[in-house]
This record gives structure tokens, sequence and C-alpha cells, in this order.
């Protein structure tokens, strides 16, 4: 079969393909897909999933959200002329493509005195490597009518040093563009010549720039699909061989209430030819099958989102090579979504965003990757303890065998043996494979990362306690834990012996040159209580109330400087918010992280200083956050009562620490942020819950849960998943639920110890208090 998708007629042709199928703060300060790879599309346990890289390095446009318009486009006519856009934007096509589910569409009508332009951009999504492999560019097009190659639009091309190309017309590669016929254009990167100042380089792509050409006056419409950077494989292009692939097998579907997900085996069979894609075929009927979707050939997981209850479907799948030929098809299998209670929709919930580090997981280390599609490299340390906290919940849920959760975290601690430590504190991103740090965010960043480290032995201490039997293999990966755990050199992180806080980063190479003191309220508490509780490295009780809430003037500068007010400067805040009262946070409370990632393993609960009572306070910070959002101050379309949980994500402008102020509202929207506040607004979470799912699912649900981000005013969609996002939704519901990571991390026994020795400063701190007023 071929995934060609139906077109406006009944069937479309495959272009020159003989055979082919007719179709059926982090510290604010530091942490500064689309739906068919990702969002519409995780492979079977324990299978991981790879090829994002490569894929991405050929892949300039594939497919669209399922949206009107492609946010990474644009398109003006200037009179006579026109062109058809959304928005400014050009649109996307559902009905008309080469791989489902959309293309882009380019309508116009060339006239004399005027002009037009359509842009379509390079999907962008964090770690990407802008640096495509291939001498060759390649995309299909499409016309209903026809056109003369003399029609043909002029083709610019944009790098990402913003050089460009000079005009090339369509028409020379193209030909005539047959009516109703997908013909593939092929313009190998030596026709291509510099039309700025400075070498145009075809293997940074950045924007592909379709313009007036011929004022003929008519009206055209071309479909733009699947554009591509590839090798010209010593001129094989077009050339007509069978398929070789093997068949994907093992299809399996899971029914819920509004989406059914699939999943499957793949095996190569030895021919040498490698899938690029998997296609999704999708039936009501049982006999006309059409494509609905692709997937990258690392991933064995799809989620169509139906939108509805009590529909059936059925779905075959086959895999696709890089010239799409097709392999057979899996046999049809069929399911029906059906109505769920509110505790199963919590179990789906919890278990598509433990999908993230079990099917996602990196296969050299079974660590966490930083993003999905990402750079396959990069592994994250804190997202990494997040996600081991995961591994227990889903383990104690049943997603996987006790035993697969003991030899997947044995995989990681032995990593994490080998891995450089640097005073026993780990890097904040690694190499998997390569067993090294990588210094993602600049230079410097080169060493020991506390906060990132603090964050794993968070999740590492709480998975000491629940791999507690008697076996082998739970032994050793508890005593495993234990060494790691007390190589860990707290103290050495002081920078100083009579310092009077600990400090983020240190590298052999630039000693404390980034020099970022750790001063609260923000995600960071979780290393002062770990600092405490070392049973080998251990700083003084002292330094929480000199460092992390520290009165010194450092700390209140670093205060203003994150939320430029006065409230909270002091550590104590007191004020009133929308009828709440904040005891402790910068401004109106900052994003909702800062609520989540101390509070994963460490019960809020059991801590009470001199200011608060932590998860008191942290359902302070989530109820703000939703009055803000319901308030709508700035009216964006996105926020509402049911849509809110500012927080930090990477937005359409990068990463933005989003938080409920004037300064920290630009409108997009984590679903983390309601969905990691569960403990604290477990009603107001659900309601944003069956929100995101029933209301938004046909654009953010995909096969790990609800993607990292939206925004409704921008039109944008995440075409990505974070680390650091999906563990927290998957914790702290459970930790709602039954409590259950809070109970483990609580009961080790050094936390317990430093909760005496906190709580002994505190009463000594409030006795001398009282007696100097």
């Amino acid at each position: 079969m071929f995934a060609l998708a139906p077109g406006p007629s009944p069937q479309l042709q495959a272009a020159a393909l003989p055979g082919s199928a007719k179709p059926a703060g982090r510290a604010v300060a530091r942490r500064l897909v689309i739906a068919t790879a990702l969002g519409l599309a995780s492979a079977l346990l324990p299978s991981i999933a790879l090829g994002q890289s490569s894929y991405y390095r050929h892949t300039f446009f594939d497919n669209g959200p399922r949206e009107a318009s492609y946010y990474y486009s644009s398109g003006k006519a200037v009179a006579p002329s026109t062109l058809e856009t959304q928005e400014k934007r050009l649109p996307l096509d559902a009905t008309t493509f080469f791989t489902a589910p959309n293309s882009v569409k380019v309508a116009w009508e060339s006239k004399t005195g005027g002009t037009w332009a359509a842009d379509i951009g390079v999907l962008v999504f964090r770690n990407r490597d802008y640096h495509f492999d291939g001498d060759t560019l390649v995309f299909w097009v499409y016309s209903p009518e026809g056109i003369r190659a003399a029609a043909m639009p002029n083709l610019r091309l944009l790098d990402m040093a913003r050089q460009f190309s000079k005009p090339m017309k369509v028409g020379d590669f193209s030909g005539d563009i047959a009516a109703k016929k997908w013909t593939r254009v092929l313009i190998p990167f030596s026709k291509i010549e510099t039309g700025s100042i400075h070498p145009f380089d075809p293997r940074q792509l950045r924007t592909m720039i379709l313009a007036q050409a011929a004022a003929d006056g008519a009206a055209h419409t071309l479909f733009v699909d699947e554009i591509r950077i590839e090798n010209a494989r010593a001129g094989n292009f077009g050339e007509v061989r069978s398929a070789t692939l093997a068949a994907p097998g093992n299809l399996k579907l899971r029914a819920y209430e509004r989406h059914i997900d699939l999943s499957w085996d793949y095996a190569a069979n030895g021919s040498g030819n490698t899938p690029t894609r998997f296609v999704i075929y999708r039936s009501f009927d049982n006999k006309d099958f059409a494509p609905i979707g692709i997937q990258t050939a690392g991933i064995h997981r799809f989620t169509d989102f139906l939108g509805k209850v009590g529909q059936t479907a059925y779905y075959k799948v086959a895999a696709s090579d890089a010239e799409y030929r097709e392999s057979a098809a899996t046999a049809a299998a069929s399911a029906a979504t059906h109505a769920m209670s509110d505790d199963e929709l919590l179990t789906m919930l919890e278990e598509a965003c433990f999908r993230y580090y079990w099917e996602g997981g990196d296969p050299y280390s079974g660590m966490a990757l930083e993003n999905i599609p990402g750079d396959d490299r990069i592994i994250a340390t804190g997202a990494s303890g997040f996600g081991i906290m995961a591994l227990v919940v889903g383990t104690d849920r049943g997603f996987i065998t006790r035993e697969q959760g003991t030899e997947r975290l044995n995989k990681i601690t032995k990593f994490l043996e080998k891995a450089p430590r640097y005073h026993g504190v780990w890097s904040h991103f690694m190499d998997g494979k390569e067993v090294k740090t990588l210094p993602v965010f600049d230079m410097v960043d080169s060493g020991g990362d506390l906060v990132e480290s603090a964050f794993l032995m968070q999740g590492l201490l709480a998975a000491r306690q629940y791999f507690n039997r008697d076996t082998p293999q739970e032994k050793e990966l508890t005593q495993r834990i234990t060494r790691l755990w007390e190589g860990m050199e707290w103290d050495w992180y002081r920078k100083s012996a009579d310092s009077d806080a600990i400090y983020w980063h240190w590298t052999p190479e630039w000693s404390w040159f980034i020099n970022h003191r750790l001063t609260g309220f923000n995600e960071t508490m979780i290393v002062y209580l770990l600092a405490i509780a070392s049973p080998t490295h251990p700083v003084g009780p002292e330094l929480y109330y000199t460092g992390w809430a520290g009165q010194s003037e450092a700390a209140q500068l670093y205060r203003k400087g994150w939320s430029g007010l006065a409230e909270g400067s002091k550590y104590a805040n007191g004020t009133t918010y929308f009828a709440t009262k904040l005891d402790v946070g910068v401004g109106s409370g900052g994003p909702l992280f800062f609520a989540h990632y101390s509070y994963m393993g460490f019960d809020p609960h059991s801590l009470t200083d001199l200011y608060t009572n932590y998860f008191e306070n942290n359902r302070n910070l989530a109820l703000i956050n939703r009055a803000y959002s319901t308030e709508n101050p700035k009216k964006s379309k996105t926020y509402s009562a049911e849509a809110w949980g500012l927080t930090a994500s990477d937005g359409p402008n990068g990463y933005m620490p989003e938080a409920p102020d004037a300064d920290h509202d630009l409108g997009t929207l984590a679903p983390t942020g309601a969905l990691a506040s569960f403990p604290y607004t477990p009603e107001a979470s659900m309601a944003a819950f069956k929100h995101f799912y029933r209301d938004l699912g046909d654009r953010l649900w995909g096969i790990y849960g609800p993607l990292d981000a939206y925004n409704l005013d921008d039109d944008w969609w995440s075409p990505i998943y974070m680390g650091l996002n999906q563990a927290p939704i998957t914790v702290m519901i459970e930790n709602q639920r039954t409590g259950l990571v809070w109970r483990l991390f609580n009961s080790n026994p050094e936390i317990q110890t430093m909760l005496k020795k906190l709580n002994a400063t505190t009463e000594n701190l409030r006795a001398h208090q009282s007696q100097t007023k």
C-alpha cells in the first residue's frame, strides 16, 4: 500500500510509483512534530524511542497540527495579485495531502503590477539540530486543475543566517503539473545559487519562499507536502523498486473515553531497507481504510483522538521507507471508545505521561531525554529524577511489572556510577551513549549542577524505599542508590566554610564562575533539605534560614530581580491576591513549578517553618494562579476557570517561566501547571484535565498525554513533550490519590533526621525572636 491520502476527488494517484495501491527559574535565571510525529502519535515496552534526530535531519515539513493554518508560515500579497491566507498564515488542508493528515495550501492569482510571497518555515523545537543531511531539496506538489510549468511560482530559500538564494523557477524542476496527481520536485543543491552578499547554505534551510512569477491573471492552487532534504543516491531518485520492508506486527488497540491508542511491534527483515515512518490507516466500516497520520520510525505507538464516546474504529499500520514505498499492512483491529469514571480517567492520564519515561527513555542509560522530538543524545538529570518517581508510580499501578521497574532502575543507577561527577554531583545534561557531560546551555555549564542532581536524588531516595524487597536485584539497587547518595558532597557547594548559602554550579574548568546563589522561594528548596539530610557531607540546618530563607541584601536583590516587586523580597510575603493570602513567594507567587519540583517526593505537609506550612502555601500558590487565569486580565483566548496553571514551558518564542502577573503572562499554557497541582486543588485540576482532554484533545492529546503547551492567541501547539513536565503530572496525581511518593520519600531515615534538625532550629529561632520582642 502507498500512503496517499484522499483529496477532493475519490482517489489520488501515486506519482510515478507503479505498484502503489489506491488510497484507502528553571530557577528562572537558568532555564531559559508535529501532531503527526508526536501529538497524534511510543513503543511497546520496553522498546525505546530512537531516530528523532535522524528523522528531523531530513524532514523540513511533514504535517502541521489540526489547525486552520501553519504556525511556521506567512503570506502576503500586493494588489492586484492575491494570496489566500488565514490570519496572515498559509492554510493547512486536511482533505488533500501526500502524507496524512494535512498539507500546506498555496492559492494565488498573479497579476501585472502586483506580487505575492508564501513562506513555509522549518518546524522549531528545543535542541533541534538545524543542519540537514543531504544534497537535494525534495517536495511533493498537487494541483486540482493542473498547472503549466511556465505558470509555476518562483522559489527562494533562506538559511539560518538569513542569507538567501537567487530566485529559481519551480517549473524548471517540476515540469507541467498534471491535474489530481502528486508530483515530486527535486532541486539539487548544485543548482542553487547565492543571492545575498554572503554564501547561502542550503543545509541550514530556514524558510522556503514561493513567490509570484508569470503574471498570467489565472487562479491557481498548489498543495505542498513532505518537504525534505535527501541524498540523490547517485541518481537513483524515482528508481522503481518493489518495497522490501517487513510488515509491522502485533497491532494492539486500547480504547478510552475519547481516543484510541495503537501500538505495534516492528522487526526488520534483514533486507537492508529500513522504515522512515509508519502509516496509520483507519476505517469506520472495516472496508474503506484511509490514512489518518504518520509516525516516525523509532516510535511504535499512535493516538487517534475520535472526540466522542461510543465510536468504533478499525485500524491498520504499514511501514514506509524513504521512497514512500510501503510494506504490507497489519491485519485490521478494532476498538470502541467508552464512558470512563473520573478515577479511570486519572489512571489513563498517569499512564500516558508515564510512557514518556518508560518507552521514550534513552536506550543506553535508561535516563529521560530532555525532550521528544529533540536531540537523541541529550539526557536530562533532573527530568530523570522526576521520571524515576514516575517509574515507581507505574510499577505500583501495574503499568509495568516490579521486575521491569527494578531492571530499568538498575540500568539507570549503573549509568550514574559511570557518569562524570563533580564532587559527587552530576551535570545538568549528559550523553547516555558516550557517558559524558554535555554543556548544552553554554560553555561554563560544564560541570556539577546541584539543583538537577537534587531532583535526581529525590527520585532515587523514593525508589530506594519502594524497591526494598529481599531479592538480589532489589538489594543491588538499594545499595547502589545509597552509595550514590553518600557520594554527593553537598558541603562542597557552599563554596567556602563560612558561606551562608549553597551555590548551584561548580566545574573543574570554570570553578565558581556562574556564582549562582540558591535563594528561595522558588523550586530549589529540595537542595537545602537534602544537604541537611546528607549522612556523609551535610550542611548545618542554619543554612536553611541564612541561605534559602535568607534576609541578606544578596537574597533580597535576587528575589526582586525575579518579580520586579517588593512583595516577597524578604522571603515572607503576606500580600493577599485574589482573596488568597500568600505567606511566602515572590510577587503573586511565580510559575507553578515552584510548588511542584521540590515537593514531588518531599511531602510539604511535613514542613512548617517560621513563615508557613508548605502544603498550605503551595495550595495558595495554585489558588492564586487559577484565580488570575479566571479573571484573565489580558483577555487571552487561552485562559479560563478551566484553563489555568501558568508555569514554565517552551512557548512560541522559546522557554518562558510564565506566572500570574502582567510581566510574565504571555498567553501560553502548559497543562502540567494545573495537572501537577492535583494535591492542592483536586476539583479545579480535574476540571482543567477534562477541558484539556475533552475540549482540546484533538490537538493537545497524544502518545504521552497532553503536549507540552499551547497558545490559542497564536494558534500555536507545542510540537514536543518535555521530560520536566510529564512526570510531575503522574507523580502529583498519585500523591493526591494515595500519597505514595510522599510517603516513600519521607520514610527515608535521613529525611526524618533532617526534619528533626530543621524543626529544632526553627523552634530555637522562634524562641529567640520571642525573647527579643
